[in-house]
């Protein structure tokens, strides 16, 4: 067994408020303290970044928000995959990354949950990696609720779509645990 963490869009342009509120406003320093642990340890480091296609996103190229926050910013020779897809799988060469250096579990973090997060915890399980999300490092925003999907519907806090995205992972996909949890089974 090798574990490697996988940081996923933390991006600046995640502070954007086209986004809406979102919940845990800690992810990304527990994302960090993850980091920090992994780096002592020298485990393996995997950053991903989204670079969208849609010329409005604040993570488009063109509206400046695609650079890593300095709280989780690459170091060395850590390296940064890009990507356009929600999977941080599809399009980037991250499997054979962490194949090629004998990695077999992974640690997931990161932005937002349910959508890059949750399609790569999905993803990983399914390529047979064996993921632990560090579910307090990560984060929802409430414009993920589409209640115009089905009228009367009432709207999701970015608090419920974290919650109910968690769920769904959690047990199906690998295991949603603590930072605090994660650090003690680094230890």
């Amino acid at each position: 067994m090798k574990r490697a963490l996988v940081l996923i869009d933390i991006q600046e342009g995640m502070d954007s408020p086209l986004w809406g509120a979102r919940n845990n406003p800690d992810a990304e320093q527990q994302a960090a303290r993850l980091l920090a642990r992994c780096r002592v340890q020298g485990l393996p480091v995997a950053h991903v970044r989204h670079f969208s296609t849609r010329p409005t996103s604040p993570l488009h190229p063109d509206q400046g928000g695609n650079a890593i926050k300095a709280i989780v910013a690459p170091e060395g020779d850590e390296p940064v995959f890009e990507k356009n897809t929600n999977s941080a799988f599809i399009g980037t060469d991250l499997e054979t990354h962490l194949r090629t250096r004998g990695v077999t579990d992974l640690i997931m973090a990161g932005l937002s949950t349910p959508q890059c997060i949750s399609t790569s915890m999905r993803m990983g399980c399914n390529l047979g990696f064996d993921v632990w999300l560090a579910h307090d490092a990560c984060a929802a925003f409430d414009t993920h609720a589409r209640s115009d999907w089905r009228a009367g519907l009432p709207a999701m806090t970015a608090q419920q779509i974290h919650d109910a995205e968690i769920s769904m992972l959690h047990g199906e996909f690998g295991q949603a645990l603590a930072t605090d949890d994660i650090l003690k089974a680094l230890a």
